[in-house]
């Protein structure tokens, strides 16, 4: 179930500076009521981040996702207030094209980003492509948002 589905901006560090603030999509599942019951999550909130596309005219984008993950996981288990231990945290890029032509193909990417806490602080981020079958529930659950 969707619980989150909306452009999320996080607060940067360094006083009035806000150094590495930014903007990106946080979708928030809940895989607690999911429809294949014989299975138990032991992290069922999935929050999946995704960088935002570049501003139409510029090839500069605000900070990445990945370069800000542990700050953004740790932002959102506040602010939403998640238990760490219970969820799961993804950054997801979906297949894109460049080239003159737009001929050439960056494939899907999904993964799973493994976090360190410490209290309510994430740190110490790894990254390992999420595998089957709960990356195919949880594409086919983006692919439903985004169509619905």
């Amino acid at each position: 179930m969707l619980i989150h589905d909306d452009i999320y901006t996080w607060k940067g560090w360094g006083g009035n500076f806000n150094l590495a603030a930014g903007s990106c999509r946080l979708r928030i599942f809940d895989l607690t009521d999911h429809e294949d019951h014989k299975i138990t999550h032991l992290k069922p909130i999935i929050v999946v981040v995704s960088d935002l596309p570049a501003e139409a005219g510029t090839s500069l984008r605000s900070v990445s996702v990945r370069s800000c993950c542990s700050h953004i996981a740790s932002s959102v288990a506040e602010e939403f207030d998640l238990d760490p231990s219970r969820m799961m945290f993804v950054e997801y890029s979906p297949e894109s094209f460049y080239g003159n032509r737009k001929q050439h193909l960056i494939a899907e990417k999904v993964d799973v980003v493994d976090l360190k806490w410490h209290g309510r602080k994430a740190l110490h981020p790894q990254w390992r492509p999420l595998k089957s079958p709960l990356r195919e529930i949880l594409v086919d659950m983006m692919d439903s948002v985004s169509t619905a």
